[in-house]
């Protein structure tokens, strides 16, 4: 049986509360430590893979680790028609919880460092070669995710989909936030990883864009699931065997 939708409403906040407390405070302590971009970046990237992994492999069992509504919304739109997919009552849990814990996670990583708890972020991130990016990332993400659910081979999401990310922060120009709730999130710290309000709504529309460019990906690969078996979870839950076509109640994965 699932865990109850509270418990993984609240996996689902304090998991992505994490995750924008480890990119945004390992944003901060980089550029206390050093004034090199590229060595900033660098640090910021490989604490948010290692972060990212952990919080995948130690909460995936619970609520399946998505941390991100793109990708909840594409496991409800892929299982709507067969059921295997989140309802949409979990669905309009599952998102507020995110983004009201990426807004706690900033705001906690800000009063860690001593800055002002709340400063909305002054970084412009405009342009449409960022709002292609971030299309990319989110793509290669949601095609990662639900890819490895295809192919029998969900236990290698930890270290994966972190690693993905971990890549992305380097070929993409936005850095790969590839995520709605990280970046409302993230509109609230006035830090390296911030991005300024106004940048916000056209990162949205790239982000979902790409989430649905990544779901045909996954069709053309692997074709549609199976009436009977759907999609298992990424990190499988609630007794789930990993690489086994047992039904699943969501699509599981995260992202920064």
């Amino acid at each position: 049986m699932p865990a109850p939708l509270t418990r993984r409403a609240a996996a689902e906040g304090l998991g992505t509360a994490a995750l924008v407390a480890v990119v945004v405070g390992s944003g901060i302590q980089a550029t206390e430590l050093t004034h090199d971009t590229g060595t900033q970046l660098l640090a910021n990237s490989l604490a948010t893979v290692f972060g990212l992994g952990v919080l995948i492999a130690l909460l995936g069992p619970v609520s399946g680790a998505h941390f991100n509504p793109a990708v909840t919304l594409a496991a409800w739109f892929t299982g709507r028609r067969t059921g295997e997919g989140p309802a949409p009552r979990e669905v309009a849990v599952y998102v507020p919880a995110q983004i009201a814990g990426a807004i706690v996670g900033a705001v906690l990583a800000d009063a860690m460092f001593g800055r002002p708890p709340v400063r909305l972020s002054t970084h412009d991130r405009w342009g449409g070669h960022l709002w292609l990016a971030e299309a990319v990332a989110t793509a290669g993400l949601v095609w990662l995710v639900f890819g490895l659910a295809r192919a029998g081979r969900a236990h290698l999401a930890p270290p994966l989909v972190a690693s993905y990310i971990g890549a992305a922060y380097w070929f993409t120009s936005s850095t790969s936030f590839a995520n709605p709730a990280v970046t409302v999130g993230r509109a609230f710290t006035d830090t390296f990883a911030g991005i300024a309000p106004a940048s916000v709504p056209p990162f949205l529309a790239a982000q979902l864009t790409g989430a649905a460019a990544g779901l045909g990906l996954v069709a053309v690969c692997f074709g549609r699931p199976a009436a009977a078996g759907g999609d298992e979870a990424v990190v499988p839950h609630a007794g789930q065997r990993p690489a086994a076509p047992a039904r699943s109640t969501e699509e599981s994965a995260l992202s920064r």
